[in-house]
């Protein structure tokens, strides 16, 4: 004797559930003259052998050959000479299901015209709503079983997070201009996915950006071209970095007197320079207000500083002071593995000699 459904309803309908099936598992047996409960809120899509019949709107159907036509082809004369069909029937959530969160699961590596290369991530959230019942249904429920927004919502993230590495690969300019922009990148992400959540059977309401940070190498590049700004001569600002570089490989355990050699020939050769740009702008003061100007004395020759001597095992900035780039285009290349160095801890160690490879390799 099979098992006949007279009412079919889906009455506790939650808010994350998308979709509620009829029966939970396998298929029912419905007979003609049963009845559809249809709240304001749901649809209601008969299935059967992989492929969505018919959708009930809101209200109270009775089952009949006049409302659902494809039955014609799908009865069968039960015990007692009464028409029972077979099918599930999927009650689709139609309202809008908001706060859903997206975020980049990995850095994603851009091009920037200030700082070369930079890795950055992002996270908001959206608003979707069902648009298609049958749609979704067909795109879904029935290939992929899923019904809750949770299950939905990692399989959307990857098409959020597709779209938006391809939009910002061919509209990034600079980090520092992204701010400002977020409402326009917003925009214009919900614009290049209406199509794709369209052909889902699924309408985007909204779609905002909430943040887009730079990863901690990134975020050092950053600090550090700020640090250019005010020292605002490059030169002397590569100077002052190759002289750190020295002056810590020259503190590191181990290193003897040859790294303090190192260390103290930098500081003196720097101090002479130094030393030299301050005498040459006391001269040009000491010349007398009235009369015909002393005869400039001769420009001191400073003595150039010793040619920077890198250790054999450097640090991400030691490397980038030795390269003269920023740390970030050493991470990148670390990373895209143009350039060997070794990990240890949080921390990583590059070999002179795997530098020297790179460059001449």
């Amino acid at each position: 004797m099979p098992r006949i459904i007279d009412v079919i309803e889906a009455a506790d309908q939650g808010g994350q559930e998308l979709v509620v099936r009829v029966p939970e598992v396998g298929s029912g047996d419905f007979r003609l003259g049963s009845q559809v409960i249809v709240r304001e809120s749901q649809r209601a899509v008969f299935y059967r052998d992989g492929k969505s019949l018919d959708t009930f709107e809101p209200g109270r159907h009775t089952i009949t050959t006049f409302n659902l036509p494809v039955l014609s082809g799908l009865l069968r004369m039960g015990t007692g000479g009464q028409d029972i069909f077979t099918a599930e029937v999927f009650f689709v959530n139609m309202r809008e299901f908001t706060d859903l969160k997206w975020g980049t699961p990995e850095p994603i590596t851009l091009r920037d015209t200030d700082f070369g290369l930079v890795r950055l991530r992002g996270y908001g959230h959206y608003t979707m709503q069902i648009a298609d019942p049958k749609r979704f249904v067909d795109q879904f429920v029935g290939t992929q079983g899923m019904y809750r927004t949770g299950q939905i919502n990692e399989f959307l993230r990857s098409t959020v997070i597709s779209r938006m590495t391809d939009m910002w690969g061919e509209n990034m300019t600079s980090i520092l201009d992204l701010p400002r922009l977020f409402d326009e990148l917003s925009a214009a992400m919900r614009a290049t996915l209406q199509d794709d959540f369209e052909a889902m059977g699924l309408a985007l309401k909204q779609f905002r950006i909430v943040s887009i940070s730079p990863t901690e190498e990134t975020a050092k590049a950053i600090d550090e071209r700020a640090s250019m700004g005010a020292i605002g001569d490059m030169a002397a600002y590569m100077q002052f970095k190759t002289a750190r570089a020295l002056g810590d490989a020259a503190q590191q355990p181990g290193g003897g007197g040859t790294g303090e050699g190192l260390g103290l020939g930098a500081g003196i050769g720097l101090g002479a320079g130094m030393a030299g740009m301050i005498t040459n702008a006391m001269q040009g003061a000491a010349q007398p207000d009235g009369g015909a100007p002393n005869q400039p004395a001769t420009p001191q020759t400073p003595a150039p500083p010793q040619p920077p001597t890198a250790p054999a095992v450097m640090t991400l900035e030691q490397a980038a002071a030795y390269l003269q780039v920023a740390p970030a285009d050493i991470q990148a290349l670390i990373d895209d593995g143009s350039l060997q160095a070794r990990r240890i801890g949080s921390q990583y160690r590059i070999a002179r000699k795997a530098i020297d490879d790179f460059l001449t390799g």
